[in-house]
């Protein structure tokens, strides 16, 4: 008991850093894009293909990386899924061209996307229902504070050693990887499902339609849709946001940068608590809550033109942005451990590489309109996102 009690806080503080560098490392692109632009000459939809690349790597990993935890295990996966990101992001300071960073960030993709999925799985699998929630938001909370460091990281590194230094930064990943190596165990629930299975002779290696029998498509249809609105509306408006603080508020490099750090603070709180609330009311409920505040304050926000507005603004609409952190928590107990990571990680990851072409439509849309209309249109994809959770079951809190 004493053992188990130690590998569940492991698993805590070794996926709280693993997603905390998953999202340092996607968020550096938004970071360090205004800077990308001009000094490779960008065009707008230029700069939203390469978030593009990302998110399409993105949606493909969530199978790939998926099928091989589940046959293989959290602890092999994660830690390839680490490395591989890590590795990739830092030779995007070493590239010479557009190009060469726009397949980078598809490879890394590739690794970015398994990190979710396999956390979502170990949680499920290590703490009690009772405390699933306020779990998975802490260690998927540590994507605004990846988020956060990535912004602050720009504000050091940026001025003096230009955005090729920040990627290099990306590699500190390969420190969560050692961590797992060494202190998180394999998960002992997914073991023993696949001894038993073992034992009583039925097949061992999980399938991809698994999660499409008569029991779970309706389950992953509509998880997946609203995790793909929700992903519009998110990474469509986190891409921009960086660029639309310094092109249409005139802020400067550095103090864009501090705006996006605490607005990051506002989503670490919001996560956190929206967790505790998860195994209060329902994992369902906290979700929509989270959603319909997304769909009011997002426009609000935009159309602050003031600097203070947009200070103080900013982290109340993060605050609200908590539905990644509860998804972790809801989409691991909608699938049976057999075909947990693929299920949960399918339907979040698929999300992402849908929501793959919104930083580039967005970037078209503000070309012709402006970032203002383009972010708040994305207030309409948070509210569909609310819709779909509606046909989803509750999962129990006791």
């Amino acid at each position: 008991m004493k053992q188990k009690i130690i590998n569940k806080w492991h698993v805590l503080t070794g996926g709280f850093f693993s997603y905390m560098f998953d999202a340092m490392d996607i968020t550096l692109l938004a970071v360090a894009l205004p800077v990308m632009m001009k000094e490779l000459d960008m065009t707008m939809s230029e700069g939203g293909l390469l978030g593009t690349a990302t998110l399409l790597g993105v949606g493909i990993s969530s199978i790939v990386v998926g099928w091989y935890s589940d046959n293989y295990g959290r602890r092999k996966a994660l830690i390839w899924s680490l490395a591989l990101f890590g590795i990739l992001t830092a030779a995007i300071g070493l590239s010479p061209n557009w190009i060469t960073i726009l397949i980078l960030r598809f490879l890394a993709g590739l690794g970015l996307g398994g990190v979710w999925g396999i956390i979502a799985a170990y949680i499920a699998e290590t703490w009690p229902a009772k405390q699933r929630g306020r779990a998975a938001a802490f260690v998927l909370s540590s994507f605004p504070a990846g988020a956060g460091i990535s912004a602050f990281l720009a504000s050091v590194i940026i001025p003096t050693y230009g955005w090729r230094g920040l990627f290099i930064a990306g590699a500190g990943s390969l420190l969560a990887a050692l961590y797992i190596y060494f202190f998180v165990p394999e998960s002992e629930v997914w073991k023993q499902q696949r001894q038993e299975r073992q034992q009583k002779g039925e097949a061992v290696n999980v399938s991809i339609s698994e999660i499409f029998s008569k029991d779970l498509i309706k389950i992953t249809f509509f998880a997946t849709l609203s995790a793909s609105f929700a992903l519009v509306a998110y990474w469509g408006s986190t891409t921009w946001i960086p660029t639309f603080l310094i092109k249409e508020r005139g802020l400067d490099m550095q103090t864009m940068s501090i705006f996006f750090l605490i607005l990051n603070i506002g989503m670490f709180v919001g996560y956190n608590l929206f967790g505790y609330l998860a195994d209060i009311i329902g994992r369902k409920k906290a979700i929509i809550l989270s959603f319909l505040g997304t769909t009011i304050t997002l426009p609000i926000y935009v159309m602050s033109e003031s600097s203070t507005a947009l200070l103080l603004l900013g982290p109340v609409y993060a605050f609200f942005i908590s539905f990644a952190g509860l998804f972790g928590s809801y989409f691991g107990e909608l699938y049976p451990t057999r075909v947990r990571t693929l299920g949960a990680g399918f339907c979040f990851n698929v999300g992402r590489g849908v929501s793959a072409f919104s930083p580039f439509v967005l970037g078209f849309v503000a070309a012709n309109y402006g970032l203002t209309i383009g972010i708040g249109i994305c207030a309409i994809f948070f509210f569909l996102a609310a819709i779909a959770m509606l046909f989803l079951p509750n999962t129990r809190i006791e």
